[in-house]
């Protein structure tokens, strides 16, 4: 999230925690860029003014060095000329403020839904996740995840039969504060594993990771 006021950035930081979402936080366009040259996000909300530059520009020099990221414009300007030039220079979509916040998740909903093939439901073998409705179940049984949990899984499962590191679980679902040597990753989904009751359905490949078992 790229935005200066701290008062927009908390409430949305705990809703967007909430709905499994881990959050790194720039407060100017200098901080942004690098963060963005370091860490590969899945999405950016992107407000235009910012203390240091503007979203425009940042965007600009995301797309020319060849990022693929998804970028939500989320901004007071409203006038049709800076949505145009905002879609113009790169951005998925534009989003005035003020704005209510199921809208805003439900457009991030629709740009990680990309990586999926469109749908807000996955499915591998009897797993099955609603992204719209943060329900998860496995064989028709509902299952009670913890945000984490629920975003190890999602990730696991965008990704079926490719072994997954726990450095890229960490910096895809937990945010920039996470310790990269806690052991978080592991208690995390050796939890998710207990609540699955499934054995040898989260695979561990020793020295690199991890992999969801794809149905035979």
């Amino acid at each position: 999230m790229v935005e200066d006021e701290e008062d927009l950035v908390d409430a949305l930081r705990v809703g967007l925690a909430r709905a499994g979402y881990a959050v790194d936080v720039a407060y100017d366009a200098p901080s942004a860029h690098e963060k963005l040259q370091v860490n590969t996000y899945d999405l950016v909300l992107l407000d235009l003014n910012l203390p240091g530059g503007d979203g425009f520009q940042l965007c600009r020099t995301v797309r020319a060095a060849g990022q693929g990221v998804r970028i939500i414009m989320v901004t007071a300007r409203d006038r049709l000329d800076d949505r145009v030039r905002g879609l113009d220079e790169g951005a998925d979509d534009y989003l005035v403020k003020p704005f209510a916040f199921p809208e805003l998740l439900a457009r991030v909903r629709a740009l990680l839904r990309r990586e999926s093939g469109g749908t807000s439901v996955l499915e591998v073998g009897g797993l099955r996740i609603d992204t719209a409705r943060l329900e998860v179940s496995l064989d028709g049984r509902a299952l009670a995840l913890t945000p984490k949990e629920y975003g190890v899984l999602h990730y696991l499962m965008t990704r079926p039969g490719h072994v997954v590191s726990s450095e890229e679980l960490l910096e895809h679902v937990w945010d920039e504060h996470a310790d990269p040597f806690t052991n978080t990753v592991r208690v995390t989904v050796g939890n998710l594993r207990r609540k699955l009751q499934e054995d040898g359905l989260i695979e561990t490949v020793i020295s690199r990771g991890y992999r969801l078992k794809e149905p035979t």
